[in-house]
């Protein structure tokens, strides 16, 4: 049984048991969360497709980290023009646990 979801703008796909990163959700570590925003529970041969989502579905997690990633380098140059420019960003993300899959 696996599931498509949809999460800070991007779509995931999701089985019992799996751990994955997504943009960053407000809760704890510890803390369970369900996404209801399902796009697709595929179970066996059985398959339920949303309209966009797929109604009364939804996936539970379980918060196993909150952090940031590792720092994406911006640099910028301009030949012969003295023109330098470097920055850093570490986005933040959760990791999740997917804890269960309800149709």
């Amino acid at each position: 049984m696996y599931a498509i979801i949809r999460t800070g703008g991007k779509q995931y796909h999701v089985s019992q048991g799996e751990r994955l990163r997504v943009e960053k959700l407000d809760g704890e570590v510890g803390d369970s969360i369900d996404i209801e925003d399902v796009l697709m529970v595929v179970d066996g041969e059985e398959i339920k497709l949303g309209q966009p989502i797929v109604e009364g579905a939804k996936v539970s997690a379980k918060i196993i980290e909150q952090d940031k990633a590792k720092k994406v380098l911006v640099y910028k140059k301009k030949k012969r023009k003295g023109y330098e420019v470097k920055k850093g960003h570490r986005q933040f993300y959760t990791a999740l646990e997917i804890t269960g899959i309800s149709s």
